[in-house]
């Protein structure tokens, strides 16, 4: 049984996405501002759905918290929220969310979402020989989720490890932004072309000095850069 931490603070918004998650068979824990939520996650949930606009602590500031607590770099985030603007949808895949979706939605829709991000969450789990992948100073550990820049770890979140370790795995091929989203994200999961854009960013920021090895080709997509 998957475990679901449910934040929001309109409590008949909560008990009813609570009633309808229970009856697929997952199990809820519920919070209702940030400073709970960030005890509530001490119980190990799988998935967390965070509601934005909270007293206070956001759930922007949330996120961002649990994106550096050790053992969550990586669980799946679904913002669910009221806040419709371009600049909060990029903002929250900034801080590492794995999907963003507006309120309202109806519960079928939203779990659906909900299986669709924990199946990605699970597959690293489904292979059980090693795979690594190095190419001049970068070092990527499909295995542990790990990545070294000059020998140094470098914590990267889900989305942002997918990404890098897919074009990675076949350096000079260019990958445009739809086959991006449909073999990282999954189908089942909606997301607008610019979140690709914005975790391409953001990876580059990571990889600091060595940015360049992802190579944006005009008009079509993304490539890493063949190394000799």
């Amino acid at each position: 049984m998957k475990k679901i931490l449910l934040v929001d603070d309109e409590k008949d918004i909560v008990e009813f996405l609570q009633y309808n998650l229970k009856q697929e068979g997952f199990e809820v824990i519920t919070a209702y501002d940030g400073f709970e939520t960030l005890t509530k996650i001490k119980e190990n949930p799988d998935l967390i759905i965070l509601d934005i606009m909270m007293p206070k602590m956001d759930g922007f500031e949330v996120c961002r918290r649990i994106r550096n607590m050790s053992g969550f770099e990586r669980i799946p985030i679904i913002f669910l929220t009221a806040k419709s603007a371009e600049v909060d949808e990029i903002k929250g895949l900034e801080l590492g969310a794995s999907d963003y979706i507006q309120k309202p939605i109806s519960p079928r829709k939203l779990i659906a979402r909900v299986k669709a991000n924990l199946r990605s969450s699970d597959k690293p789990n489904e292979r059980t020989a090693p795979l690594k992948i190095k190419i001049g100073p970068l070092q990527i550990d499909k295995d542990k989720y790990e990545i070294t820049i000059d020998g140094k770890l470098k914590i990267f979140p889900r989305k942002e490890f997918e990404i890098l370790f897919y074009l990675a795995n076949k350096p000079g091929r260019v990958f445009s932004r739809e086959v991006l989203l449909k073999d990282v994200w999954g189908p089942d999961v909606y997301v607008v072309d610019r979140t690709v854009d914005v975790h391409i960013r953001k990876i580059r920021e990571k990889l600091d000095k060595y940015s360049n090895l992802i190579e944006t080709v005009k008009g079509v997509g993304y490539r890493f850069k063949s190394v000799e």
